[in-house]
């Protein structure tokens, strides 16, 4: 419609826009460019008449902010925010909600009381989805403390939640605004003035407001999260035995207690949970069902599972969807079942239930870890036939630890080039398999090759990279890369280089495991360097793998040439080595 040159309505493109905001991949991004797009259309016209009935309105910012909170990103929602009364659109409750969610994701624990603060200072009528969000976010959090009180303050029918919230968090207000960035600092003090100098007395809430069963329930959540199973049940009996009918429990209620039963391995408690459900008449849900087939799956209960799957279909009329399938699908690949999983697989979608990317990568899981990597490519192939399925990084990555697994390191290369062709970088995960298959194939030539990219890679992140810049984006390395990168150097005898990934190591704060590699050195290098029969030419020849050797040998504690003083190692042939102090 907008190639053709038409405007939809307003409440058309806006329902797009919110679909996209809450969906996932690139969603939200192109979530906020149809906003944008449809924004400059309507600017275009100089007669505001004409595009009435097309200008967004406050649910069309509402939903484009959202997509911005889900992104992080403040900057830009305050310029979309800031944007609204060009148009006539006013915020309200729902665009404070969004803006709670964008505290949360930018790490602003201290700002949230300002955003309810915020919606009573500008007379913005509150609703329970507010206070639902705060709850929400504490627990997010891990702050089950300030969570907890705003509960209890509700029940008791309290006004001064403000004031309670602000006594309880100032004490983490310090430590937490260490490390916040200076620009969103000043976008969040203009999207909550009141929070630069905050009056002495919070506001008090207009009415007093009573817990329902979903604040309830996110706070469940949060003991979940923290594995207190007792709380979460004991929750569930308070909600029962609640006079107000709003704060009883439902099925998202009950769907959380199995949730807990199931993470805490109570499979038959949950179970009992489930046939409860049934008996007082609360239905349970796919969500629900699929929850206790995760947990069946977990526990390597496969033949539990299917079971399951025929009951929620044959006797709670439920139809299993593709998370369903893709359950059982990992269920299959944890008992080393390639087989079965391909058999569910080809049944998902004999049922007219199409595979999302999940259930690709799932499959294609099942085959890598089978030592298939040829089967894992044809399920990959697919997915980039599919139209409904855009292929990710996990994809890519899922196809290369297939032929790393088998130590097939030259396909495992052939299939990077065609990451980067398609372009996708290649992350700590596509190394790290590719670190493994090397060593797998015994070719720790290919390691240098990988810890020069991997270098460079490191390099981009000290100096700053544009945007616009061709260059790959900045990578930080993890323990189980640089320590299989360093395995590969010290049995090879390439201490040089050995020593420059331990010094990365250091500078990305992750302790070396000195002790391995001193166990390799000794079991497999302690004779280097000691025949006496070897040419003058051979022994000058060895001369700086000597020295490497020594420098290595003195990082590791042994006795060496450089005991009881620095060693460097200056740079020769082209080659820039590590110098430093490794006592």
């Amino acid at each position: 419609m907008l190639r053709s040159g038409y405007l939809p309505h307003v409440k058309a493109w806006s329902t797009v826009v919110s679909r996209l905001a809450a969906s996932g991949d690139d969603g939200p991004v192109e979530s906020v460019k149809l906003f944008d797009v449809v924004v400059k259309r309507v600017r275009k016209f100089s007669d505001p008449d004409i595009v009435s009935d097309s200008k967004p309105d406050t649910a069309a910012y509402n939903a484009v902010l959202n997509a911005c909170a889900n992104l992080g990103k403040p900057k830009k929602f305050l310029q979309l925010f800031d944007q609204m009364h060009e148009f006539g659109a006013k915020p309200d409750v729902l665009t404070y909600n969004v803006m709670i969610k964008l505290c949360a994701r930018a790490s602003r624990k201290h700002l949230l009381v300002f955003v309810l603060e915020r919606i009573l200072e500008m007379g913005i009528t509150l609703c329970m989805t507010t206070f639902q969000s705060l709850v929400a976010a504490y627990v997010g959090f891990g702050d089950l403390e300030i969570a907890e009180t705003i509960v209890q303050a509700m029940r008791e029918g309290r006004r001064d939640v403000c004031k309670i919230i602000r006594e309880l968090d100032l004490e983490d207000y310090s430590s937490e605004n260490e490390g916040d960035d200076d620009d969103d600092d000043e976008v969040f003090e203009k999207l909550l003035p009141n929070s630069i100098n905050p009056s002495s007395e919070p506001p008090l809430l207009p009415k007093t407001f009573a817990p329902n069963s979903r604040i309830y329930t996110t706070l469940m959540k949060g003991y979940m999260n923290e594995g207190r199973v007792s709380d979460t049940v004991r929750m569930l009996g308070a909600m029962r035995r609640q006079e107000d009918n709003a704060s009883h429990p439902d099925h998202v209620t009950y769907t959380t207690v199995v949730s807990a039963l199931v993470k805490a391995g109570s499979m038959d408690r949950a179970r009992q949970v489930l046939a409860e459900m049934t008996r007082i008449g609360v239905p349970a849900n796919r969500i629900t069902y699929n929850i206790l087939l995760k947990g069946y799956c977990q526990q390597l209960q496969i033949d539990k599972a299917k079971e399951l799957l025929r009951e929620m279909a044959d006797d709670a009329k439920i139809e299993p969807d593709v998370v369903s399938y893709n359950i059982l699908i990992d269920g299959f690949i944890l008992i080393d079942d390639s087989a079965g999983a391909l058999t569910f697989f080809n049944e998902m979608r004999a049922r007219g239930i199409a595979p999302t990317k999940i259930s690709y990568t799932t499959l294609m899981k099942a085959f890598a870890l089978s030592s298939q990597p040829k089967l894992a490519n044809k399920v990959f192939d697919e997915m980039l036939r599919d139209p409904r399925v855009k292929v990710d990084i996990v994809a890519w990555n899922m196809l290369v630890e297939g032929y790393c697994r088998m130590g097939l390191v030259e396909e495992a290369k052939r299939i990077i080039e065609r990451m980067k062709e398609n372009g996708f970088y290649p992350n700590v995960a596509t190394y790290g398999s590719l670190a493994n298959g090397i060593s797998l194939a015994r070719k720790p030539g290919e390691a240098l090759l990988l810890w020069k990219e991997i270098k460079e890679r490191c390099e981009v992140k000290k100096e700053g990279v544009n945007a616009d810049s061709d260059l790959p984006p900045p990578l930080k390395p993890d323990e189980e890369l640089l320590d299989a990168l360093a395995d590969i150097c010290v049995r090879a005898a390439f201490f040089r280089k050995a020593l420059e990934i331990v010094a990365c190591m250091e500078e990305h704060g992750i302790p070396p495991n000195k002790t391995k590699y001193k166990k390799i050195y000794v079991e497999m290098h302690s004779r280097m360097f000691t025949s006496k029969h070897a040419s003058q030419a051979r022994q000058d020849r060895r001369r700086e793998r000597k020295r490497a050797a020594e420098a290595f040998k003195f990082w590791l504690g042994l006795p060496n040439s450089y005991y009881g003083s620095e060693w460097r190692l200056d740079p020769m042939d082209g080659d820039e080595y590590i110098t430093g102090d490794y006592r």
